[in-house]
Parts: C-alpha cells; structure tokens; sequence
C-alpha cells in the first residue's frame, strides 16, 4: 500500500515534463494528460478502500524518518480528498479537451496548459498527503505558481491585470505561512505534524495563540475567508471556463483543508472555535449579499463560493466528531457541485455569447440540456431536499444544535438564511437566462438589473460558439456525480464519521507517524 502514495505527487510530475517535451503536438499531450489524471484516480481510490481497511499508510521519503526527512501520511481525510480532487481535475481536464477540438486551443494552449495543469494537480495532492508543514508550504508554492500561468492564459489586460492582485495575495499568504512555520521550528523544533501536536501543548499559551493565529492566517486567505476574499470574485470569472471551473471547485478547499487539519491537531480543546464561528457567520452572510447584487453568473457564483466556505468554517469550530464528519461531507459536496456549475456557466457563456444577466433569455428553448444541467446543480447547492446539499447543512446544524451556545444558535439561523437566499439567487438567475423569453430581454437600464453590479471587465459584446458533445457530456457526468451524493450519502456519511473519529483525536495521527514512540 505504501508504495503507492509517492506516485499521487510523482505521476503529474512526470506526465508534466513529458507534456512539456510534446511541445505543441496536441494528440499526445492530451493522452498523457488524461493518463496520468486517471491513474492517480485509480490509485486514489484503491489508496481510500486499504487507508480505510488498514488504517494510516505512511512513507518516509527516502528512508529518511521524521524529523530529518520528509514524511507523506495518507489517512481517511487525506484519501477522500485526493479522490475527489483527482475525479474533478479529471472531469475538468476533458471538458477542456472538448473546447480546444473547437476553438482551437486559443483559450487553452496546449504547449502552456497541460503541463501547467497537470503541476497544479501535483500541488494540490501533495498539499493533501504533506506530513509536514513544511512540504504542505511547498505544495501551496506549486498551486501558486501554476494557478497564476492558468489564470492569465491568453495574456488579456483583465486576466493580467486580475493576475497581479490574485499573484501579491497569494504571496503575502506565502510569506505568512513560512513565517509561521519559521517560528513552529524555532518553539518546537521541528515541522512534522505529528511532533509539533505532541511538543505544541508543552509551549507557553501565548506562544501557542500567536502560532495558532499566524497559522489561520495564512490558511484563511488561501481558503478565501471574510474578510479576506476580496480577491476571489474578481479573479476566478475573468480566466478560461475550465480554469475557473477547477479554481472555484479545489483551490479554496486546500486552505479549508489545512485550517481542518492543523486546528483539529494543534488545537483539539478549541482554543479558537469562538473566532471561527464569528468569522463563519460573517464568511456566509457577505458572501451571500454580495451574490445577491450581481448581473453576471460567474460572479455570482464567486460569491457564493465564498459563501459557503462559512458552512465549512462552522463545522471546524464546533469540532465535534459529528460537526467534523459533516464538514467533511459538506466539503466533498461542495468540491462536486461548485465545479459543476462553474461548468454549466462555461456552457451559458457559450451557447448565450455571455454570462451577463442583462443579455440573456430564452436558454431553456436554445440549450434544453445546458437548462436542466443548471437547474438541477442550482437545487443542490441551495440545499433543496433529498440533495446532498442539504442532508451536509441538516447535519453541520443537527451538530451545532446539540450545543446550548447561542452563538451556534445564531450561526445555525445564519446558515438556514443563507440557503434561503442561495436558492434565491441561483432562481433568479434560471429564470432570467433560461425561462425568460429571448424577446423580453432589454439593456443595461432594465429596472429589474438596475440595482445589480455587471462585470465591470464586461464590453458588452455578445458572442455565440459551438457546444462540443464532449464538452456536454462531461459537465452531465459531473452532475450525475453531484447527485450520486445523495443516492450513496449513508455509505459516504459513515466514511466521513470515521475519518471525524480519527480527526478529532491527534494520537491516532502521531501513533501512525510514530509507531514505536515519537524521538
């Protein structure tokens, strides 16, 4: 089993190289690509089925053991995002495929994209398998590094210019997270995980609070939380579809992924569930406001994005073995649904010429498929029952309600509100883009848009293009796999409530590390 964990990091890398050698050979990049993608999908899932069987697998890379070498663990937490990431990118990365057999690669080249693409894919699952933290900064480095080529492919002025603001954010973040890990080895001398869970409670409080905070930080802007997500709804709408598609679906659950790991570690008596939850009220209710004042999809869905970062945040403060085990289900939805509609709006822009809700009307009689994909992706992820939408918010409030804390009581009314007005806005945006007539639509001044934000980047221009069928039919395999969330919730839920009993009880993760005692 161990042998297969290098080669979630090491196949991407390889296949990004051998892309890089390809050049512009389009064909042979493509297989390689699309390889490589599906064998990690298989590893992964082979790794989730004997991680949740055997327990931890864990690799001192080299032979070298902790604290001198690097250590990669993959538990439960650690499989299923790397299975789902891997299913996504997959997914993504076809959908791509579809619009370079039509556009001819303008939006995404294949001599930068693939190998670029497959990178990111490296980062992402090294982040998610790092036992160190240390080699997590350098799987956040590789996301950065790599988003930032994605983002401003076509070298338009909006998408450079959004570049700047995405790349100096990103970098702060950076410099915060290595400033932080800087003093985690200077207190505790070390940056393996495990070890730094063990030595960190032996520290002075203040030493841990300032350690904690410069950590949350860090991860915060990364998983874009209020107030500091101010970057994200200009960043995301502005690159390719699949891009955004891949952006919004992964990279912010990266950072919710290390706030989840780190604090249920680090901090397992809850030092900061009180600052989590009131940053996680505030997180859904301005990002859901501000979805509700935008005239573009993309942005719109941006917002909710953001949003809904605040169901996750909740969770974690709770921290609970229930309130974990929803968040990781939440997560797993969230990761699912999100990329799925950002891959409907690539198919609106497409079939519409626009994602401007001033310019859009009669969809549903132009693009029947393109409506039921996005109606049936909005439910779900306004929470609309039997989705897992919202058998993940029924649990994340069954999880707080336990609690007579009126602070959960009020985040729980918080988050109820913000579903509310999900389903709200995603409604809005069906009716005006695909119920309303082509007819009834008007110019900017319509009363009904008078009071919402267009995309400032947007010139107004209307430009209709091709739908490939594989385009079509990938974005109906990502929804098929949103809603085979709710047909198999039971089994994931139950896999979830392991991976929480594991989660909130560090010794189980320092006892893998470490089986014969930490040094």
């Amino acid at each position: 089993m161990n042998v297969l964990v290098p080669l979630l990091v090491a196949i991407p890398l390889i296949a990004a190289a051998t892309a890089l050698v390809l050049g512009k050979r389009r064909r042979p990049q493509i297989l390689v690509s699309v390889v490589a993608l599906l064998a990690v999908t298989v590893i992964s899932a082979i790794l989730l089925v004997l991680v949740d069987r055997d327990g931890p697998a864990v690799v001192y890379v080299g032979g070298w053991e902790p604290p001198w070498g690097i250590v990669l663990v993959v538990d439960r937490l650690s499989a299923i995002m790397v299975l789902v990431s891997a299913l996504m990118l997959l997914g993504v990365l076809l959908f791509a495929v579809g619009q370079g057999l039509l556009d001819g690669h303008a939006e995404t080249p294949v001599s930068i994209f693939h190998p670029t693409y497959l990178v990111l894919s490296a980062g992402l699952f090294n982040a998610f398998i790092a036992g160190d933290l240390f080699n997590m900064y350098v799987g956040f480095e590789m996301l950065l590094s790599a988003s930032y080529v994605l983002l401003t492919l076509g070298g338009t002025g909006a998408r450079i210019r959004v570049g700047i603001t995405y790349i100096i954010v990103s970098l702060v973040s950076s410099l915060l997270f290595l400033s932080a890990i800087a003093l985690i080895y200077g207190a505790t001398g070390t940056v393996t995980l495990a070890l730094i869970a063990e030595r960190l409670p032996n520290l002075p409080g203040d030493v841990q609070l300032i350690l904690g905070l410069l950590l949350l930080l860090a991860f915060s802007v990364k998983a874009a939380v209020f107030p500091l997500s101010f970057w994200l709804p200009d960043s995301y709408p502005t690159a390719p579809a699949p891009v955004t598609a891949v952006f919004a679906g992964l990279l912010t659950k990266v950072g919710v992924y290390a706030i989840l790991r780190t604090q249920t570690l680090f901090y397992p008596d809850h030092e900061f569930s009180v600052a989590l939850m009131v940053v996680a009220g505030l997180t859904m209710v301005v990002g859901i406001l501000g979805a509700l004042a935008q005239a573009d999809i993309k942005r719109l869905l941006s917002f909710t994005l953001v949003s809904h970062i605040g169901y996750m945040l909740f969770g974690i403060a709770i921290g609970t073995p229930l309130a974990i085990a929803a968040t990781i289900f939440y997560v797993v939805h969230h990761i699912t649904v999100q990329t799925t509609l950002f891959l409907c709006a690539g198919l609106i822009e497409r079939v519409g010429g626009t994602t401007s809700l001033s310019r859009l009307g009669g969809l549903l009689k132009a693009a029947p498929v393109v409506a039921v994909l996005f109606f049936l992706g909005a439910l779900n992820l306004g929470g609309i029952p039997p989705f897992s939408g919202f058998l993940g918010k029924v649990a994340l409030f069954q999880s707080g309600i336990a609690d007579p804390d009126p602070l959960i009581w009020v985040l729980v009314a918080a988050g109820a509100a913000t579903s509310l007005l999900t389903l709200y806005a995603l409604a809005r945006t069906w009716n005006m883009a695909f119920w309303r007539p082509r007819k009834d639509v008007r110019d900017y001044n319509s009363a009904t848009l008078a009071a919402l934000q267009e995309d400032p980047e947007d010139e107004g221009t209307v430009l209709t293009k091709t739908v490939s069928p594989l385009m079509v039919g990938t974005t109906t395999a990502m929804l098929l796999l949103t809603l085979s969330l709710t047909v198999f919730a039971g089994p994931i839920f139950a896999f979830t409530e392991r991976a929480a009993a594991n989660i909130v009880e560090p010794s189980t993760y320092i006892d893998a590390v470490f089986p014969n005692g930490t040094p």
